[in-house]
């Protein structure tokens, strides 16, 4: 979010510069490209483990710097955080409730 000053210019929140976030693009990219060069390697039943690291690399670089986490209030990023897992737990026992009681296992 901006701030607009006395003379109208806008003042950002962050403290980081323009090339910063060039840079972390730039790491995106290049993390989706390695994405894509280790799906063409056979890893066997690791390739899937490789892919979820990246893209969890990749998800916490956008979450820390594009969402402006890093920096924010510790109590309300931490509500989230536990109200995330929270709902990730209910949604993983209603799936494995489900799974167990299908008649087709």
């Amino acid at each position: 979010m901006a701030n607009h000053t006395q003379n109208g210019t806008h003042e950002e929140h962050g403290t980081h510069s323009r090339g910063f976030y060039i840079i972390i693009g730039a790491t995106l990219i290049g993390l989706t490209l390695v994405t894509y060069g280790v799906a063409l390697i056979n890893l066997g039943p690791f390739n899937p483990v490789v892919a979820l690291v990246i893209a969890t690399l990749k998800a916490t670089l956008v979450v820390l710097f594009f969402m402006h986490v890093k920096g924010a209030s510790e109590k309300l990023t931490a509500a989230v955080v536990v109200s995330g897992f929270f709902f990730l737990l209910i949604l993983l026992a209603l799936s494995l409730a489900d799974y167990t009681t299908r008649s087709w296992r």
